[in-house]
């Protein structure tokens, strides 16, 4: 179990006399626990629209699970994260076997190639990447082409001889 999870969090305005029914808004948040995960979605969605904790209510907070935890899977991330000369978009790609990975990983890499931090990033978009011609990247284009293996060097043969001791060492390489 990774330390991220995904979570779908839903709030809105709080009703008034003007807007009885305020409208929904739904995030699919990303965070290590629920606490961190209403506290995103108030950050997100103070940035997009007006609305604050202390004028909003959340309406449901639901984790949600992969359903193909076993199954290997090519994942597309849209970010936006702040550097230290500016604010920049980007779009990576990542094989992992679900989507909080997929993001654990984005996290990781983004902190050793760019040292950018857990709050300087946000995750616009996660999306799997179904086709093989739809991937961009080439450090995943070759792990997806067929017939793919790869050596084991240093194996020991399997001999027929079950000797304990030998007057000569065995040989490693192939």
């Amino acid at each position: 179990m990774g330390r991220l999870q995904e979570y779908q969090v839903v709030g809105r305005h709080l009703p008034t006399e003007a807007n009885p029914t305020p409208k929904l808004y739904r995030m699919r948040i990303f965070a290590p626990n629920q606490v961190v995960a209403k506290s995103r979605f108030w950050y997100f969605l103070m940035k997009l629209k007006k609305v604050k904790k202390a004028n909003g209510e959340i309406v449901s907070l639901n984790q949600i699970y992969e359903k193909n935890p076993l199954t290997v899977k090519n994942y597309g991330i849209w970010i936006r994260y702040d550097s230290r000369s500016g604010t920049h978009n980007m779009y990576k790609e990542y094989r992992e076997t679900s989507r909080t990975d997929a993001v654990e990983a984005l996290y990781q890499d983004m902190a050793a190639r760019h040292r950018s931090r857990f709050r300087s990033i946000h995750i616009l978009r996660v999306v799997e990447v179904q086709k093989t011609d739809d991937l961009r990247r080439p450090y995943i284009k070759q792990l997806v082409t067929k017939g793919l293996s790869f050596p084991l060097p240093h194996r020991i043969p399997k001999t027929n001889t079950k000797k304990v001791f030998s007057a000569t060492r065995p040989s490693t390489f192939a």
